[in-house]
């Protein structure tokens, strides 16, 4: 039986198994409800799969715990699987919007990122099972803290990579593009210290921790280069204690995108560079890089060509892009080993209330790991 229609068969039992994992809410701050979740992450594979050959749990403290499972293959070699689990969801989301099936479509919280993704990942493997096709031994990574950063998962991602042939990472297509390059991120606060006062009884005593804020914020959206791919942007602005008080203390949130790693020591420059204007008002600066840029590199230039010759064979055109956005891939690329993004579903809106996944893809997005993972058999 070819791939796509053995792929085309199990689209029921997928949609079963989705449906499964959405209406199980995994906010990346609950760790109780992660906690239900992972549980039903690995039942769906046990029992898709059978038990695996190896199972690894990585307890994750405050955050979620790190799954790994490993299923020997046919062939030498291991490739890894990378997908989290958690979502930007608070509990409580799914009872005021359901998963929900209509037209084509699936919509509920984390649909599109990235639950379709996961159950691919395990559908794709009991895929080449039941059709008795060479694959190189499979580990499943399933991450519960990526939405927030990968704080504590990022060294076990790292660790899972390092002897892989290949690292797969099921986050969401853009349209069917596999993402090959990504931004890497920074994460900042900027928190300024002045001096309060009475603004109408006593002006020139103050110095406004806001208004000293504002001029950083200016110097801070203009070290931005597009040109370059870097952006810079205050997300968040907090401070003073009333209308009439020269504010003594005041924070901004701000997030650095950046597409060449170079970038990363200029914007560290700039923000070691903050200065108020009034030398009574003190600047510190906390945070720093979450995820370095993801770079093609040639390996990963490779794996990209693999695939798009499984897809050629599939009759489908395979692309590439870069994204502004950053995955747990970031950690891998940039350890030059080969890794391909983007593998999960077809669909829009991740982190948004029109999130959906576009139905008819989740077969040929299956059969397209199915394909890959016989090549590098």
């Amino acid at each position: 039986m070819p791939i796509t229609r053995w792929t085309s068969q199990a689209l029921p039992a997928m949609l079963d198994d989705l449906r499964t994992l959405v209406e199980l809410e995994t906010y990346s701050y609950d760790k109780a409800m992660l906690t239900q979740g992972l549980a039903a992450v690995r039942a769906l594979v046990e029992e898709r799969l059978g038990l695996p050959d190896e199972a690894v749990v990585h307890d994750g403290g405050q955050y979620g715990d790190v799954l790994e499972l490993t299923y020997q293959g046919t062939a030498p070699g291991t490739v890894l699987m990378l997908s989290h689990y958690d979502t930007v969801w608070p509990t409580g989301t799914l009872a005021e919007w359901p998963f929900t099936v209509l037209n084509g479509k699936i919509t509920g919280p984390g649909v599109f990122d990235m639950k379709t993704g996961l159950v691919q990942t395990v559908w794709a493997l009991r895929g080449l099972r039941e059709l008795g096709l060479p694959h190189p031994s499979v580990r499943y990574l399933f991450n519960g803290d990526e939405e927030i950063g990968s704080l504590f998962s990022r060294r076990h991602i790292e660790a899972a990579s390092a002897d892989a042939l290949a690292s797969l990472v099921f986050e969401a297509s853009l349209d069917g593009v596999l993402k090959t390059s990504r931004k890497g991120v920074g994460l900042f606060e900027v928190t300024v210290t002045g001096v309060e006062a009475h603004a109408g009884l006593d002006p020139d005593s103050g110095a406004s921790a806001i208004h000293a804020l504002a001029e950083l914020v200016t110097q801070l959206a203009g070290s931005g280069a597009r040109e370059l791919g870097t952006t810079v942007n205050v997300g968040l602005i907090s401070g003073g204690t009333g209308r009439n008080v020269a504010a003594g203390r005041a924070t901004c949130g701000i997030d650095v995108r950046v597409a060449q790693a170079p970038e990363m020591a200029r914007i560290d420059e700039v923000f070691a560079g903050l200065r108020a204007s009034d030398p009574r008002v003190s600047v510190a600066v906390t945070g720093g890089w979450n995820r370095p840029p993801m770079t093609p590199n040639p390996d990963s230039q490779a794996l990209f060509e693999q695939a798009w010759a499984v897809a050629a064979g599939f009759g489908w055109e395979l692309k590439q892009t870069a994204v502004g956005g950053a995955s747990d891939g970031n950690f891998i690329s940039a350890l030059g080993r080969p890794v391909l993004d983007g593998m999960g579903a077809v669909g829009d809106g991740a982190h948004a209330r029109h999130e959906h996944v576009l139905i008819e893809h989740i077969p040929e997005r299956t059969a397209l790991t199915m394909g890959l993972l016989t090549a590098l058999a």
